[in-house]
């Protein structure tokens, strides 16, 4: 994968941070960029902790410049939750994660004790039931896997909107919302397809849900 991938900043999640959020925790989080970006946000200096999870050791090694702790290797095989205090954790951050892991509802499962009351998992996921996916599977017996997107050759699992969601609050979590990655622009054709069909198109339309689920 590309520097690009490891080093970009998914900003989408920034509205979604608590105020006050102390402690963040990522899974793969790359060289740290989106931590870095959340550290901007809150503020609070030394107050503040931040943990990531890397499988790419070169990646992992320009992440310790923003986290306080960082853990190497295959997050399923790990055992970082022994090393945090349960109900310490205000995020959660697993951006294009979940897909890629053997059993991703174990991992929920293990992530969910981490958060304090209020606290949010915050997770990316595709959509597969996109059209154009959809199209080139009916139309064109396309299911080649590809280096990125919905068919990223390192895709282990597969979800709509709704699996997606029971995933996330598989641990017991309670769903806050899901919306679009890339949220479409008014007047937009696809932004236009959505209002016109009152909301019937959306899942056709968009290829990946942001999910918030928080510990009541």
């Amino acid at each position: 994968m590309s520097g690009e991938y490891f080093g970009r900043s998914r900003n989408e999640v920034l509205p979604h941070i608590p105020q006050g959020a102390k402690r963040v925790l990522e899974l793969g989080c790359g060289t740290g960029a989106t931590l870095r970006a959340v550290k901007q946000q809150l503020g609070g200096g030394g107050s503040l902790w931040f943990g990531g999870i890397e499988l790419v050791e070169a990646a992992a090694a320009e992440a310790r410049g923003v986290c306080d702790q960082v853990w190497v290797g295959d997050v399923e095989s790990l055992t970082f939750d022994g090393d945090i205090e349960k109900g310490s954790l205000d995020v959660i951050l697993c951006l294009d994660v979940l897909e890629h892991l053997v059993d991703p509802w174990s991992m929920v499962a293990r992530l969910t004790p981490l958060l304090k009351p209020g606290g949010r998992l915050i997770a990316s996921i595709p959509n597969v039931r996109n059209w154009k996916f959809i199209w080139g599977l009916l139309f064109r017996g396309d299911f080649h896997y590809k280096d990125a997107g919905l068919l990223d050759r390192t895709h282990l699992r597969f979800f709509v909107k709704e699996t997606a969601a029971e995933l996330v609050t598989c641990g017991g979590l309670t769903l806050v919302e899901a919306v679009s990655t890339r949220p479409f622009k008014p007047w937009e054709t696809r932004w236009i397809l959505i209002k016109l069909s009152f909301g019937g198109l959306e899942e056709l339309l968009i290829k990946q849900y942001l999910y918030v689920a928080e510990a009541r």
